[in-house]
């Protein structure tokens, strides 16, 4: 049976006829999509931890438990999944554990490009790398079966194009759903790592992967073709597909086991050809193993090591080093070219965090100097002196507020750091007063504890939990915070402020998120206090809940085009000529109505009030 999947769809469809019990993930693109698609499919359990590392324990204890597990993440969530992941290495499993790391070159949607294979070798697991939507369904059956025959966790990297290109691919008819029975064998020198077991463990891992070289060797989907003598191309996952179009006539050799890679396949297709290339994407994984080996053999001298790469970059690069000639057929070029508008990276109109945004942006008021520039004294301004609030911010939509108009936000680094950088901050004698950003998705995934280090260590600042009751960057996933499972079913919520409270921090404040001067007083009044305070700004982010409202307008005779409003960023809001206007189509009218709380001139109105 034919079928059009993404990369993540197979995935989760290949997991699901390999017979996993249990499936947990943290949303992340260009992840999201596995756990989103199992949740659809009847049978497995199914869940969206707090975060990666709860996902990774989740599993590792799912594969103790006899039965096959599939834990995803992107690649920065595995970073933080780190620390149970190397225990799984060392500890192994009993069913089946995969864990699938989706990469994102060229950052896409991510704040660091990393090359998550070196988590492989240095976990010392195997690592799987499909090219197309049907490899990635062929090799879970295989990855489940690989983990439990050398009784190791197992790798499948992705990146953002498999993962999200679409392929018609072969689905397997008579496939379901067949779990194998959960049963736990109490074995204390396999599962409880005191050192004195640990010790045991090690010399099995170097054992294990020197049978998993040999078992690589005779992977039959590692496909060697012969074309060419003179340009033989080692490739995989996504820069296999690159490479197969701009090199149309070189002989390839395609591998779907990028570590432990096979040394000997790959040293008899060297002998075969007279120039070897690596072609891959970011770092040289591959290509310093291939060196190592002692053969000659090109790659990151036209490979660019940063960024995602293309045909384009790729073409360009082999005819620099003249590896190529003769390349692609240039499509016809159409005599005119639409140069399409940019789109600057946004809030949505009636976005819940406009409002706590713009009154950051208003008592950081040291932002206007930029860049900020030092007196001929050596110091800094005196709006960062005195009074200016410094706002450090996380991981999440109210992280679009860093850009113009906006720039309400000065620092942001990696899930849950903004607490901790907050406190930091502080502690270093830094005498603004310092307010710490994060919604209340990331605060659940790793937020939690930079308060408890916050009230533990007699901290005094501002923690501002934006909590529009979902995951929104990600697509309005579920999190402990919601009440709202994976599969979309009611379940216990977990009460913030309560939670807060139970943390030690004594004031703690909800506030309105679209009430401009409720906000503002509230966070001028926690700034002032000699301890922790945390302030919940509470609204519903409109792409999930979105409530009806009749939309605003400009009084043109009220509006004087000093621009206030514009200085929200909401999308809504447009200039028409030397006077603001506001777009009736985006606008949310009464759901929102910041806007009209802060324009000085009172020229925002409703439109059936206009036009009455």
């Amino acid at each position: 049976m034919k079928r059009l999947l993404s990369g993540n769809e197979a995935i989760a469809l290949g997991a699901y006829h390999a017979g996993i019990s249990v499936a947990a993930a943290y949303p992340g693109t260009p992840s999201t999509e596995i756990l989103e698609n199992l949740a659809k499919l009847p049978g497995p359990y199914v869940e969206w931890s707090t975060n990666e590392k709860v996902a990774m324990e989740v599993g590792l204890g799912a594969s103790y438990g006899g039965v096959r597990t599939l834990v995803s993440m992107k690649h920065v969530g595995l970073n933080v999944a780190a620390d149970p992941f190397f225990a799984a290495s060392v500890t192994g499993v009993r069913g089946g554990l995969v864990v699938v790391s989706c990469d994102d070159p060229g950052m896409h949607s991510s704040q660091g490009e990393q090359d998550n294979r070196h988590f492989a070798r240095f976990a010392k697991v195997p690592m799987l790398e499909p090219s197309d939507s049907q490899e990635a369904y062929d090799l879970m059956p295989i990855a489940f079966q690989l983990s439990e025959e050398f009784d190791t966790p197992v790798m499948v990297r992705t990146t953002t194009r498999i993962s999200h290109c679409k392929g018609v691919m072969e689905i397997d008819e008579a496939a379901s759903w067949q779990p194998k029975r959960a049963h736990f064998i109490r074995e204390l020198d396999k599962f409880v790592m005191v050192p004195s077991n640990a010790r045991k463990r090690r010399p099995l891992m170097e054992e294990r992967i020197a049978k998993l070289a040999l078992w690589v060797e005779n992977f039959p989907k590692n496909e060697m073709i012969i074309q060419s003598k003179k340009l033989g191309i080692i490739a995989f996952g996504a820069a296999y597909q690159y490479a197969r179009e701009v090199f149309k006539n070189a002989s390839f050799l395609k591998l779907l086991t990028t570590y432990p890679l096979p040394t000997q396949l790959i040293t008899d297709f060297s002998r075969q050809v007279e120039t070897l290339v690596v072609v891959e994407e970011l770092d040289p994984f591959v290509e310093e193993q291939v060196k190592a080996m002692g053969l000659k053999v090109r790659g990151k001298e036209f490979v660019p090591p940063i960024g995602e790469l293309t045909t384009d970059i790729l073409e360009d690069g082999a005819r620099r080093v003249g590896l190529l000639k003769n390349g692609r057929k240039a499509l016809p070029q159409k005599e005119t070219q639409v140069e399409l508008p940019v789109r600057p990276p946004i809030l949505c109109a009636g976005c819940p965090h406009i409002a706590t945004t713009f009154v950051l942006r208003r008592l950081g008021f040291y932002r206007h100097l930029s860049p900020p520039q030092a007196d001929e004294g050596g110091k800094l301004p005196a709006g960062l002196r005195q009074g200016g609030i410094i706002a450090t911010s996380d991981i999440g939509c109210y992280t679009l507020a860093v850009y113009p108009p906006l720039l309400a936000l000065d620092t942001c680094a990696c899930m849950g750091a903004s607490i901790g950088q907050a406190l930091g901050l502080e502690k270093a004698g830094v005498p603004n007063k310092i307010v710490a950003v994060i919604g209340d998705s990331t605060f659940v995934h790793s937020g939690i504890t930079g308060l408890v280090d916050m009230v533990y260590n007699q901290g005094s600042g501002t923690v501002i939990i934006l909590d529009n009751d979902t995951t929104a960057m990600t697509g309005h996933q579920g999190h402990p915070g919601t009440g709202i499972s994976a599969r979309g079913e009611k379940v216990t919520k977990v009460d913030l402020e309560l939670l807060c409270r139970g943390l030690g921090v004594r004031d703690v404040n909800v506030v309105d998120a679209f009430e401009v001067a409720e906000i503002e007083r509230t966070l001028r009044r926690c700034v002032e206090i000699e301890e922790p305070s945390v302030i919940i700004a509470r609204g519903p982010c409109p792409l999930k809940e979105r409530v009806a409202g009749t939309p605003f307008t400009i009084d043109a005779e009220q509006c004087d085009g000093c621009a206030t409003c514009l200085r929200l960023g909401c999308p809504a809001l447009i200039r028409e000529g030397d006077k603001a206007g506001i777009d009736q189509t985006q606008c949310v009218g009464g759901a929102c109505g910041v806007c009209l709380q802060i324009c000085p001139r009172e020229a925002i109105v409703k439109a059936e009030s206009k036009i009455a």
